[in-house]
């Protein structure tokens, strides 16, 4: 049921393995000249698994916070490899979630021109999601993820047990993602995923095997578009105004839970836009709102979200750009829109309505 995937890029095939049952496969990837970029939550929750990576001299413990994730935070980062010893025939290591994994990706880009990785995601939405696919974005000031690169790593290992110790809204945030994955992937399969949403939280198999059906969906879209520059876009479903809404929190709000209330505000204003059948959007409210529920008393200033969708990297000089799904069969398509007054009513009912 959990054999590896073998995923294609631009600089060649590289693969997913799946350890279900214990950290065993994890020796692979720790042994060696390796450098280590590791989340240092970590340290508290695994001393004796990770133990010898930790003692490691070249380890680099990071806090795993966005504002982690600025350039002039990574800079430093990247200092210290040098310090280190790193040379360009050796393989950094990156360890925790996907804070971890887009500063790793990009220091691996740049770094003398480019070194080699291996990636060992500790949370559910890298694991589902955000472990293949290449990207890495980082933020610059107060604009998130504006730079970035293209670089897969070369060995990705998925082990579950590393979820045991996430708390309950890091699990929102990454059924979040499968849950978008989900309905990229259409109808019958995101309306699958709904009818164990419950079982995603109790049962670590039926978790794993989403986590690989998540990987599968997004698979077939990266190896046709790998630079994201056609219908790999659509993967930003929901993105565009979670994103705002991470910015107009504050991140009070984690990143797949703002995603999950994301997409209920696109699915809804493409109805209000006639761009979708209300039935659609019943029919994925129901989950997509217990997903965000813990959250739905949180504030989310409009101006604030307004001015952060301005700023997104996807919109045109004359419009915003924004994921939908669009039609009788809700494919997921890029829409365009004026960000007039039309479209902020819009916005500001769905937030009134949210409570």
């Amino acid at each position: 049921m959990f054999e590896a995937l073998k995923i294609k890029s631009s600089l060649g095939e590289y693969e997913v393995k799946f350890d279900q049952t214990s950290f065993e496969q994890l020796d692979q990837f720790v042994e060696g000249n390796n450098h280590f970029i590791i989340d240092e939550k970590l340290v508290g929750c695994y001393p004796d698994v990770l133990k010898s990576v930790i003692e490691n001299p070249r380890t680099i413990l990071i806090e795993a916070s966005e504002s982690s994730k600025a350039i002039i935070q990574v800079l430093p980062i990247i200092e210290k490899l040098i310090a280190n010893g790193m040379r360009r025939d050796q393989t950094i290591v990156a360890i925790g979630g996907g804070i971890i994994q887009d500063i790793t990706c990009f220091i691996s880009t740049v770094l003398f021109r480019g070194v080699n990785w291996k990636f060992i995601p500790t949370t559910l939405l890298s694991q589902a999601d955000s472990c293949i696919g290449s990207k890495s974005s980082i933020n610059l000031g107060k604009t998130k993820n504006i730079l970035g690169s293209f670089k897969p790593p070369s060995d990705i290992l998925i082990n579950p047990m590393f979820l045991q110790t996430l708390d309950k809204r890091e699990i929102f945030s990454g059924v979040g993602e499968i849950l978008k994955v989900h309905v990229i992937g259409g109808v019958e399969v995101y309306d699958s995923v709904a009818s164990v949403y419950d079982s995603l939280f109790r049962d670590p198999i039926v978790l794993l095997e989403y986590i690989k059906k998540s990987l599968l969906i997004k698979k077939k879209y990266i190896e046709i578009d790998e630079f994201d520059k056609g219908i790999r876009n659509i993967f930003n479903y929901g993105h565009s105004f979670g994103h705002s809404i991470e910015s107009a929190t504050k991140f009070a709000i984690p990143h797949g839970i703002a995603v999950t209330i994301g997409m209920d505000m696109a699915n809804r204003i493409a109805v209000d836009r006639n761009l979708l059948p209300e039935g659609h959007y019943q029919r994925m409210h129901e989950v997509l709102r217990k997903n965000y529920l813990p959250y739905i008393d949180t504030k989310i200033p409009l101006d604030r979200l307004l001015a952060a969708l301005k700023k997104d990297k996807k919109n045109t000089a004359d419009a915003l750009v924004l994921i939908m799904p669009v039609g009788a069969n809700a494919d997921v398509q890029k829409v365009e829109v004026v960000g007039d007054a039309v479209f902020q009513s819009q916005c500001k009912s769905f937030l009134d309505g949210m409570c």
